[in-house]
């Protein structure tokens, strides 16, 4: 059985001088989204030093999400980066370029 594919808005999060990698975030993330029954993925940025991405299914409403970063990284400057990404890598926003690729 096939269903829709999940379309997801895809955020990043960077701070001025507060850890962000090594401080268990997209631990902390996922946790915050499952006891607030949210849908998310995370993960460490490889195409830029010292960053976060996290991705909510499109069209959902990330205020609560960016409400807790701000409270753990008080200097976090967190941006919606791509919408409606199907099937999102977030390591590295190029894969997502479907052109780049054939099968």
């Amino acid at each position: 059985m096939f269903k829709e594919i999940i379309k997801w808005d895809i955020y990043e999060i960077r701070t001025e001088s507060t850890p962000i990698n090594g401080v268990m975030l997209r631990g902390r993330i996922r946790k915050f989204c499952l006891t607030n029954n949210r849908n998310v993925l995370a993960e460490n940025t490889e195409d830029i030093e010292k960053s976060v991405r996290f991705a909510v299914p499109s069209g959902e409403d990330a205020s609560k999400i960016i409400e807790f970063l701000n409270s753990l990284l008080p200097d976090a400057t967190i941006e919606l980066v791509r919408e409606n990404v199907p099937n999102p890598v977030l390591s590295k926003l190029k894969v997502n370029i479907e052109d780049r690729y054939t099968i």
